[in-house]
């Protein structure tokens, strides 16, 4: 696998597509990090990390309205791809929706999201966008 954070985001994109509760995918630090950032915005309901076999892999419960069933997670877009790394300094950070959405960087300090960064004057590599 070339690009495990654009199959990780295709993961959660399938799941919510197919109105699943529940996805797993494979674990790695950078993954977890991730999940951390989306739970801590409220984009999924919870997260739990298995450490079984060589790797573990993360169990995502998504997200959905009570009611209408609407998934909180509208879009999920990778930014920056192997053969094309995109960075934003602080001065550059980019808004997502208005500043309804959020980007998810991966910094010096960190991931974190582009306000966060922002405020702690850093830039860094932006990973996706997600509204």
């Amino acid at each position: 696998m070339t690009d495990p954070i654009a199959d990780y985001l295709t993961r959660v994109r399938n799941a919510i597509m197919a109105n699943h509760k529940v996805v797993e995918v494979p674990a790695s630090n950078l993954k977890k990090e991730i999940t951390k950032v989306l739970f801590d915005k409220g984009y999924i309901l919870n997260y739990k990390f298995v450490e079984e076999g060589p790797q573990g892999y993360i169990k995502i419960a998504l997200k959905y309205h009570p009611q209408t069933k609407v998934p909180a997670i509208k879009k999920i877009v990778r930014v920056s791809k192997p053969g094309l790394r995109k960075y934003a300094g602080h001065g550059t950070m980019p808004i997502v929706l208005n500043g309804l959405g959020i980007a998810i960087l991966s910094t010096s300090k960190g991931v974190m999201t582009n306000k966060e960064a922002k405020n702690l004057n850093v830039g860094g590599e932006v990973l996706c966008y997600v509204y």
